[in-house]
């Protein structure tokens, strides 16, 4: 009889301490709340992130995930890792200061630009393996011992370049003495007219590559635009 008192006595004061001392402990930490950065549209992978695709939310601290952004500056402008189902909260894993793999552009691909791939003939005829994602560069095309810049094919974007074994430039390893394998083909970010004449040319013709820029993605792009000028009637390029 006394034994049940004593574990009676006990279990008040526990409750007591649950009630006073634990519980309120608990409520204050689900009460607590933060900001943090949420989806509200879907976006791909590789796609640029704006204003228009997430907003601020308040939410609970209670499990929620350590790496979620709170700051919507830290996310405008950033491009997407992954796809991002709207209600998401953006986490810092989702975020890349550039989106230049090949899987990222193949992502984007929305019907009015493709890609293509074109085969290197020979070391110079690709850059002698120096090409990377996102240069933009010209094609220069011998046929019948005349060479020329085509006006559609002035300013291309190279999404990547890929060895014989089909791995790409941003996952290209060294071996084990440091040598990295060429490349056999370069993948191009094109129209449907551009695919036509790269076409053209890989059966009948050799292909140069030849660099023009490789730096901000603002620059880059306002070579694309010139190029784009020329399938709506502008000045063709020289």
């Amino acid at each position: 009889m006394k034994n049940r008192t004593i574990l009676g006595v006990i279990c008040f004061i526990l409750a007591i301490a649950v009630m006073f001392g634990v519980a309120p402990l608990v409520n204050k930490m689900a009460a607590s709340k933060t900001n943090v950065v949420r989806v509200t549209a879907d976006i791909i992978q590789g796609e640029m992130i704006t204003a228009e695709d997430i907003s601020i939310v308040e939410v609970g601290k209670t499990g929620l995930q350590r790496n979620a952004v709170s700051d919507i500056k830290t996310v405008i402008g950033k491009y997407a890792t992954c796809d991002i189902k709207a209600g998401t909260n953006i986490l810092t894993s989702y975020l890349s200061d550039i989106a230049d793999s090949a899987d990222d552009v193949f992502h984007t691909l929305d019907g009015t630009k493709q890609s293509i791939s074109i085969t290197i003939d020979s070391f110079a005829g690709g850059m002698s393996g120096k090409l990377k994602n996102g240069d933009i560069v010209s094609i220069v095309v011998t046929r019948e011992k005349t060479t020329s810049i085509p006006s559609e094919l002035t300013y291309v974007k190279v999404i990547t370049t890929t060895t014989v074994s089909g791995m790409d430039k941003d996952k290209l390893k060294p071996d084990e003495n440091g040598i990295y394998e060429l490349p056999a083909t370069v993948t191009l970010l094109v129209n449907k007219e551009q695919a036509k004449i790269l076409a053209n040319y890989e059966s009948d013709g050799d292909m140069h590559i030849l660099l023009v820029f490789r730096g901000e993605e603002a620059t880059a792009n306002k070579f694309l635009e010139a190029q784009e000028k020329v399938f709506a009637g502008g000045t063709d390029n020289e």
